[in-house]
């Protein structure tokens, strides 16, 4: 059974041509399943029946099915999307002044083990497909009649752990026949991966790299991600550069603030020197208090002081506004909450 909604179009027209389908039906194929996200083949309106019903025997579309959905007093809305084999994922809807972000699964769960994130808990199900990834954004689209403008790959899972449909679904998202999304307008978010980081970086997309960081030296990031244990900073963050130099992007390093365990003013030098040499942005995120290891969000006071810190040594940083903290909008936290 062929996933036409994860083929691009040369591969689509390509596949279709073996089952003697002429190339004006790749065309209006490809624009059912990319740019309108159809569930079912029932919805192409201009195929005739016949082929319609043939394309759904034959190669049923592998999207997502919303099984919960939760609406927080900010507007923030989390998804739990069921896939066509049983497996969950979730996805987060954000409204900005600039217009609607969603961070979408990559992965059903995350084999990377950080130790305050819930997507961790059960390890990594399976990849998903490119259709799977794009699937979540149309579901969204089709449930609140919106066109989604940016897109983060920071839900569950690591991305740099599924490149290949990763690549395949960047692609599909970016094609003007289909939803037609800037690259620009899309984030990658990874717990630090050399290998593929620098692999994506062969490819100069210009997509954002976001990498989560969370501690500025070796001995703590190795308390809280067992991938800088393979990985660690003096490997990490020339990758970085290089990937900065390569695509003209800056890097964002995500950084999540832990009361007395991250947040003091000599880590936030120890950060600055680390980071100083190339362009980049630094994101601090208070952590949800419902995280896993029953850690407590920084006070405001050594929040601000962290980032004047950064801020006195040139480096750019932000702090994210607390969202959906109502409808457990941490990563893995709804897929945990329906299967305990």
């Amino acid at each position: 059974m062929a996933d036409l909604a994860s083929m691009s179009m040369p591969e689509l027209r390509e596949t279709l041509k073996t089952e003697g389908l002429p190339d004006y039906r790749a065309t209006q194929i490809f624009e059912w399943l990319q740019r309108w996200g159809i569930p079912e083949w029932s919805a192409a309106s201009n195929l005739p029946k016949a082929l319609r019903e043939r394309l759904q025997a034959e190669h049923p579309i592998l999207g997502c099915k919303t099984e919960r959905k939760q609406t927080s007093r900010d507007g923030t809305v989390k998804y739990l999307f069921q896939l066509h084999d049983g497996e969950q994922v979730e996805s987060v809807l954000l409204k900005y002044e600039h217009g609607y972000s969603l961070c979408v699964s990559s992965q059903a769960g995350c084999a990377r083990g950080c130790i305050f994130c819930a997507s961790t808990i059960g390890g990594c199900r399976r990849n998903l497909s490119a259709c799977e990834i794009l699937g979540q954004i149309h579901a969204v689209q089709r449930d609140l009649h919106i066109r989604i403008g940016h897109t983060v790959l920071m839900g569950m899972g690591e991305p740099l752990d599924n490149l290949d449909s990763v690549l395949r679904f960047l692609a599909l998202a970016t094609d003007g026949n289909g939803l037609g999304l800037s690259i620009r307008n899309i984030s990658l978010s990874t717990c630090g991966v050399v290998p593929r980081i620098h692999r994506l970086a062969t490819h100069r997309l210009g997509l954002t790299l976001s990498v989560s960081l969370h501690a500025p030296n070796d001995e703590l990031r190795s308390q809280l991600m067992p991938v800088n244990r393979e990985y660690p900073l003096g490997k990490l963050i020339p990758v970085c550069r290089d990937y900065a130099i390569r695509t003209g992007r800056r890097v964002s390093f995500e950084y999540v603030m832990l009361r007395g365990v991250n947040d003091r003013p000599a880590q936030a030098k120890q950060l600055a020197a680390l980071i100083h040499s190339f362009p980049a942005h630094v994101n601090l995120i208070p952590v949800n208090p419902a995280s896993r290891g029953n850690f407590e969000p920084s006070t405001p006071t050594a929040a601000a002081a962290f980032r004047g810190t950064l801020e006195i040594a040139g480096i750019t940083a932000t702090m994210r506004r607390t969202l959906g903290q109502d409808i457990d909008a941490a990563c893995g936290q709804l897929r945990n909450t329906v299967n305990p």
